[in-house]
């Protein structure tokens, strides 16, 4: 079902917006409406777009406190003003330490980066820093593409007044150092370009190998790693002086800023003295009615509801509220679309359909047992939806497999209690034999386009439809002659003939005149002319055809139900093949390896190809007629602590 919502105006004095938003919004749903956009007829008023005074005072005091600070001591008397105090003056005494950890930080970082940078040279067995003193010999560090340093190698290379001095390589690069006479530098390195040569700069103030400054730097690099934790417990040691006092602070002012984001709906007034706020959205009936019960006696907050919707720029939102046992089938409404919030929610009539059209279509004991269990056991252990959805499906795959008799494929186990899928047949006048449950399928099909044509005449009269209640395809015009033409196929089919003929001849004709001149009949019963696109020559062309879509319509949707009985009997016949291959026809004993992997296999292919084509049924023969699926989803503002 669709949860009830109520249109809110909260209003108060321009300063208690944060306290309104902090003591009451935050223990309700609403979703919040930008008040300028609701508000386009009331004049003065303006966006509320100041800073938020809070976000940096609490940034720094990220930069000291713990992520996970936490206290469990009330403080009844923190105010804002108290809660900025306490967390100023413990960052005036940490800032001595806050400056010693930012150098120590930007050491490390320097540090890394030379490590980083020397790392790849360490096979290189010469002191780097004797390279400075070279007069006549020039050098770069870096590295090249193995690609281009093999072509380099083999075509180039002996060309060149060149030493490369290879130090390492990896699955892309080979990192080293070439040597150039300095005279001819510029040449060379030209060269060396026109190979993608990445020139890497080594820092100059290590002695010794490439391999003994790396060592000196991971030292560098240990010991500022240890000043920083010995920096940590410091600042600690600080901040746990005044925890609790520390992590009150910080929490009031994270709720406060919280609050202050909910500025961005709002609207102000324009008065110079008494500034008021005006906040807009959408909340649960029953929560809208705890809200303006809570704040009775308060003299800052005031509450408007509006009952009349038309009178609202927004379109309310949709949230479902289904019992636990169908809960998981809103999965399937959503993904055909949220139903509209004057539309109906399909879910428990898809749920009741949707596991006892599968069921029947599949019906087993054992692999019903399975589905049963299996779904069960998924949906406890992960929650899915799909899992539960499954389960249900085999509840009813276990029901018509005591209806089939059919278990694990074995039809002289259980005695069917209504009749096998395979060998159940009936005589109908003029088609003559037909299995029966072909025949059960299309009556019961029949039965379903009904229900979702009552169902669609119920959300045309609820939203005051008069063409889409009386004259549509799905309402009470087509309601009565499917209807009858479905008593018709009855009576026909069991003999009676006559009465069929008379109901064929005498009642069809005039629902579906009305159906065919649902424009001008639907103008007429509003009292307003009817607009006929193209005059009246066009319209009866038009309608022409789309009778004909119709008729053609009605006929396939009924069809389609056919697959039903299809299905059961393709379910035994599978199951039958299966048996014939473990050599268990005729009563004989044979491979039980093969039963269970051919159970596996029919229950795994024929239940996701059952449970696709039941979907099928459900979309496209039965939410067409009653459903359009066009609604958005309810999105309660969250207060996000920064």
């Amino acid at each position: 079902m669709i949860v009830k919502m109520k249109f809110l105006s909260i209003t108060g004095p321009k300063n208690d917006i944060e306290r309104m938003a902090g003591q009451y919004l935050s223990k309700y749903e609403i979703q919040l409406e930008h008040a300028l956009t609701e508000l386009k007829t009331v004049q003065n008023l303006r966006a509320y777009t100041d800073k938020n005074p809070y976000e940096e005072i609490l940034r720094q005091a990220s930069e000291y406190l713990p992520a996970d600070l936490h206290t469990d001591r009330e403080f009844p008397d923190m105010t804002v003003e108290k809660a900025e105090q306490i967390l100023r003056e413990a960052e005036k005494n940490l800032t001595d330490l806050k400056d010693q950890k930012a150098e120590l930080a930007a050491k490390r970082e320097k540090c890394k980066a030379s490590m980083d940078s020397i790392e790849p040279f360490q096979g290189l067995e010469f002191d780097v820093h004797s390279l400075l003193n070279f007069h006549y010999e020039k050098y770069r560090f870096g590295r090249v593409s193995k690609e281009y340093f093999d072509k380099f190698d083999r075509y180039v290379y002996d060309t060149l007044d060149t030493i490369f001095y290879k130090c390492r390589s990896d699955e892309e690069y080979v990192y080293g150092v070439y040597f150039v006479p300095a005279s001819l530098a510029d040449k060379v390195d030209a060269v060396y370009a026109s190979m993608h040569f990445e020139h890497i700069f080594i820092p100059d103030e290590y002695e010794g190998t490439a391999t003994q400054a790396y060592g000196e730097l991971k030292k560098q690099l240990a010991a500022l790693d240890e000043a920083m934790v010995e920096l940590d417990k410091k600042i600690s040691a600080v901040v746990a002086d005044r925890l609790d006092e520390l992590a009150a602070a910080a929490a009031y002012l994270k709720k406060r800023s919280a609050s202050f984001d909910i500025r961005k709906y709002a609207a102000l007034t324009r008065e110079k003295d008494n500034v008021f706020y005006i906040l807009c959205g959408w909340m649960p009936e029953d929560q809208a009615n705890a809200f303006q019960k809570e704040i009775e006696n308060d003299e800052q907050t005031f509450v408007v509801v509006e009952d009349d919707h038309d009178n609202i720029f927004s379109t309310p939102p949709t949230k479902l509220h289904n019992f636990k046992l169908f809960r998981p089938f809103e999965m399937y409404v959503k993904m055909y679309g949220l139903p509209a919030y004057n539309e109906m929610d399909p879910t428990m009539f898809v749920a009741i359909t949707y596991a006892f059209i599968f069921g029947a279509m599949f019906g087993d004991v054992g692999q019903g047992l399975v589905l049963l269990l299996g779904g069960l056991f998924l949906y406890k252990k992960k929650g899915m939806d799909l899992a539960a959805i499954i389960g249900s499906a085999g509840i009813f795959s276990t029901f018509f497999g005591f209806m089939y008799g059919s278990f694990f494929g074995f039809e002289d186990v259980l005695k069917a209690r209504w009749l096998k899928p395979k060998e159940a047949m009936m005589t109908l006048p003029v088609v003559g034999q037909m299995n029966t449950v072909f025949v059960v399928a299309i009556v019961f099909g029949m039965f379903l386009i009904l229900t979702a044509m009552i169902l669609h005449i119920i959300v045309a009269v609820r939203n005051h439809d008069v063409e889409g209640a009386w004259f549509d395809t799905n309402g009470v015009a087509g309601f009565i002659f499917y209807g009858f033409i479905v008593a018709s196929l009855i009576l026909f089919m069991s003999g009676h003939a006559l009465p069929a003929t008379i109901i064929m001849v005498l009642v069809l004709g005039l629902p579906l005149l009305a159906m065919a001149f649902k424009e001008p009949l639907s103008a007429w019963m509003e009292k307003k002319k009817a607009d006929l696109d193209g005059g009246v020559g066009m319209y009866l062309v038009q309608t022409f055809f789309e009778m004909f879509e119709v008729l053609l319509s009605f006929f396939s949707n009924t069809l389609s139900f056919v697959r039903i009985g299809a299905f059961a009997v393709s379910h035994a016949a599978m199951m039958e093949v299966v048996l014939m291959l473990a050599g268990f026809e005729n009563g004989a004993t044979g491979n039980w390896l093969v039963i269970v992997l051919g159970n596996a296999f029919v229950c795994a292919m024929e239940g996701l190809i059952v449970g696709i084509q039941v979907l099928r049924l459900e979309y496209y023969e039965l939410f067409s007629r009653f459903y359009k699926g066009t609604g958005h989803a309810f999105k309660p503002y969250k207060m996000k602590e920064k």
